[in-house]
């Protein structure tokens, strides 16, 4: 009885209450606001699920500043729809959409090699995509889908592009990831024998569980970057609860009920989006000032977090995804 509960019910208990702690500081705060930002002229983003929602909204406002922006999707018609309505509204957007599915290991490598191959260079990325409460499955390459999706597939995007994000920093404007992540990465548990939440899974722990691995992998990186004295910085953002598509596969009876409380209550994609901007353009970020965990349009002092957990997890992550160190730099396994 206490083994059913703990694992079925109580994740789903300490998300609710989270999910109700969040929106009353909500409530007592107001939406923070986008500061203005600078021209973006000549600057390179990609910018994941970025076909509706937060990711829209993000997309939409890097364009308007006249960055190129690469939408990495899965829906190509929902992506497609996305760079129509922003050419639309801005004349000169400089906006396109590339086949991106996340639950594809192989679809994150083709992503990553075809960008590439353009020569482009990469300024921003923000890790966006993300799934919630899914039913129990697994993607394409046999990992459960929060954890192949909202961790995995970000993991592995980031780190075949690295070399570019690192080759476009340079004095006076870093490279920047952009990770968004969620409150819930407080109550997540990260099981290193069991990431795939085999032993008894429950959609509410398995969503948790990827967004601290998401939060953990920001931090690492960022270290990583700042010992290497590479000109990028990683971060991980808060938007905080956003009225999205994102809580679709909530429990069916709180569906309607949640619904109503989103269109009253909830931030918009835009205030949403503002947060993750903050991080991914303010000025006041260069040098050595990124990184960190924002919320609530500002860097916050988050808990800190063991550093050899972190370490397993980066380790553990290199080894399911084919990756590994060389003495000439990242080697993917998988890659011809």
């Amino acid at each position: 009885m206490w083994s059913a509960f703990r694992s079925h019910l109580l994740p789903v208990i300490k998300l609710y209450l989270l999910g109700l702690k969040v929106l009353l500081v909500q409530l007592f705060n107001r939406p923070s606001r986008l500061p203005v930002m600078p021209r973006q002229d000549g600057k390179v983003a990609i910018v994941t699920g970025g076909g509706r929602g937060i990711g829209y909204e993000v997309v939409r406002h890097m364009a308007r500043l006249g960055a190129h922006v690469i939408i990495g999707g899965r829906d190509e018609q929902e992506g497609l729809d996305a760079v129509r309505r922003i050419c639309e509204e801005y004349k000169e957007a400089k906006v396109e959409f590339k086949k991106l599915d996340l639950a594809s290991l192989q679809s994150v490598r083709q992503f990553a090699k075809s960008f590439k191959q353009r020569e482009l260079p990469l300024n921003i990325l923000v890790n966006n995509a993300g799934v919630m409460l899914v039913p129990e499955g697994r993607t394409e390459d046999g990992f459960e889908q929060h954890f192949g999706v909202n961790y995995l597939g970000h993991f592995l995007l980031t780190w075949l592009l690295l070399d570019t994000l690192k080759d476009s920093g340079k004095s006076g404007y870093i490279s920047r990831i952009v990770n968004v992540s969620s409150s819930a990465h407080c109550i997540g548990e990260i099981k290193l024998n069991d990431l795939n939440s085999c032993q008894c899974y429950s959609a509410h722990a398995a969503y948790c569980h990827s967004k601290l691995a998401q939060v953990l992998f920001s931090s690492h990186l960022h270290q990583e970057m700042q010992q290497g004295g590479f000109p990028v910085s990683s971060c991980a953002v808060d938007p905080g609860m956003v009225d999205t598509a994102l809580y679709r596969h909530m429990w069916t009876p709180l569906r309607l009920p949640q619904t109503v409380i989103a269109c009253l209550l909830f931030r918009t994609p835009a205030e949403g989006a503002s947060t993750v901007l903050s991080a991914a353009l303010s000025p006041a970020l260069e040098g050595g000032s990124g990184g960190g965990y924002w919320a609530n349009g500002q860097r916050e002092n988050s808990t800190p977090f063991d550093p050899q957990l972190q370490l397993s997890l980066w380790e553990v992550s290199l080894q399911l995804l084919g990756l590994q160190y060389s003495s000439t730099g990242l080697k993917d396994d998988q890659q011809d």
